[in-house]
């Protein structure tokens, strides 16, 4: 039975906001105890609901605990850990390069949060998507109001109800509900927005956060190319699409959406595909306990009208259970950049495989598409991969595996263009909610130089030795020596005038 949907009422919404930035302005959220703290608490909150989370994806999406422990609980539980062992470095400030003019200034950047944030999760990842950015905002010192999406309903109605158990309720709070609530969210005033989801309502989110000047990170999507080309070990190739195509159904932001592959691989492509998928889920996956579900019935017919409308060769796959909403990962041949297929991200186990004459035939296909959020690239060849590298433009780049670039927490993970604007995972989640606070701290002493340059009456003899102290060397030459030089010649002179020359000199003197 489908749980129901616990939703916020709307006409509390800008109340729950105060609250949460009333919080925020006491400054609590600053401490790198209080951060620890709270990071720890979110640590307690899966690990001790993990039977909880793992029956409520079950309900969403039908994913099987493998899937949940490396994409969703697993991988927040390593970011919470990895963000605890670097907090301390992340939260310190940052000296900076010092240029002529400033040789004698204090310069730095100091890492200070933005204040309260908003974080829109999606529905395809609903625990990661919406802890993963609530774990940097934590770390940077932010307060946040969490939306998580009402399409994952079990998810969303847990995190309603664990969140306030564990997080500080006056600075970490959820909002739950459907579109109503989501616009009534946006029409508040926040100091960062972090939204997961579709490029349109993205848009949308940006022209709501352009009212208020709001700073925003966008992960979107796309239709991310699968390059396979002449020298590829195809076998290995069809396991690694396959499974980054099929987890999760296929429902997967930076899963292959299409493939480019070169024209004599395609059949020993296709039939080590046919193969990977049958060693995966059993002859029809749909019956397998292990293969998730469309996450809902208008996504289920969006998708079956893809396959019904291609006019491509369905070549594998193709069926589908309507009743658990799940459709067999299908393969189609003989796909034009023009077929249906092709116009929008599949979001779906559904695999389109375009023949290839060589490699400039698929960068021009790329690069007449939007920017991709992945790009995957299989070829025993480091100077074909770099060359896809310089020729074309993507959110990230995989070589010869899938999905696996997002799991690298020291890697930035987000798009361009049309995929998405700014980035996260690790370090760079504490710096997306974090602003850069330049710092220029200087004595009140040398006020003797300022008075022979910076200030008025203004001279032409001033004007030069302003030039000369701004102007960029095309050398980066240290000041520091000719410091030290200047130094040690001008206490010689000190020394003499005080103490005279030393003996010595003295019997160097000719008689």
């Amino acid at each position: 039975m489908a749980s129901e949907l616990i939703s916020t009422d709307i006409s509390t919404v800008s109340e729950v906001v105060r609250k949460v930035r009333d919080g925020y302005l006491t400054r609590r959220t600053l401490p790198r105890q209080y951060r620890e703290g709270q990071l720890r608490a979110l640590q307690r909150m899966l690990t001790e609901n993990k039977q909880r989370w793992m029956d409520a994806f079950v309900k969403d999406l039908n994913k099987c605990e493998m899937e949940v422990v490396l994409m969703e609980y697993g991988f927040c539980l390593n970011d919470i850990t990895h963000t605890l062992n670097h907090l301390d470095s992340w939260m310190a400030p940052r000296r900076v390069e010092k240029d002529f003019a400033n040789q004698f200034n204090d310069l730095y950047t100091y890492p200070e949060p933005y204040g309260v944030a908003l974080v829109i999760g999606a529905w395809n990842y609903p625990l990661q998507l919406t802890v993963s950015p609530l774990i940097g905002a934590i770390a940077a010192g932010n307060a946040c109001i969490i939306k998580p999406s009402e399409l994952s309903v079990a998810i969303s109605n847990l995190l309603v109800e664990l969140i306030p158990q564990y997080l500080d309720k006056d600075c970490y709070l959820v909002i739950s509900g459907g579109v109503d609530v989501s616009q009534a969210v946006l029409k508040e005033r926040f100091d960062y927005i972090f939204y997961t989801g579709s490029t349109p309502v993205g848009k949308l989110v940006m022209k709501q956060a352009a009212e208020n000047l709001t700073p925003v990170t966008l992960e979107l999507g796309g239709k991310s190319p699968c390059l396979v080309l002449g020298d590829a070990n195809v076998e290995v190739a069809a396991n690694r699409i396959v499974w980054g195509k099929c987890i999760n159904a296929g429902q997967t932001c930076i899963a292959p959406d299409y493939i480019l592959c070169h024209r004599e691989k395609q059949d020993k492509l296709v039939e080590a595909c046919k193969k990977a998928i049958t060693e995966f889920y059993g002859q029809d996956p749909k019956g397998n306990k292990d293969y998730g579900k469309i996450i809902n019935r208008r996504h289920f017919d969006r998708l079956m009208s893809l396959i019904r409308s291609t006019r491509g060769n369905v070549v594998f796959g193709g069926d589908a259970d309507e009743q658990k909403l799940k459709i067999n990962p299908t393969l189609i041949t003989d796909v034009t950049p023009g077929d249906s297929t092709m116009q929008e991200e599949i979001f779906g186990p559904i695999l389109p495989i375009i023949a290839i004459n060589n490699m400039e035939e698929a960068i021009e296909i790329i690069n007449s598409r939007e920017k991709p959020l992945a790009m995957y690239v299989f070829s025993e060849s480091k100077r074909t991969l770099n060359r896809v590298i310089r020729e074309t433009s993507a959110g990230g780049v995989c070589h010869n595996d899938t999905l696996m670039h997002a799991g690298a927490g020291t890697l930035p993970f987000g798009g361009v263009g049309h995929s998405g604007l700014g980035a996260y995972h690790g370090k760079f989640s504490f710096d997306t909610f974090t602003h850069q606070k330049p710092v220029l701290s200087t004595s009140t002493g040398l006020e003797v130089v300022n008075k022979l340059v910076r200030y008025p009456p203004w001279t032409q003899r001033k004007l030069q030795i302003l030039g000369w102290v701004l102007s960029p060397s095309q050398k980066r030459i240290s000041f520091w020596p000719y410091l030290c030089l200047v130094l040690l010649v001008a206490g010689m002179a000190l020394a003499v005038q005080t103490y005279g020359f030393p003996s010595w000199l003295y019997k160097l003197k000719p008689n």
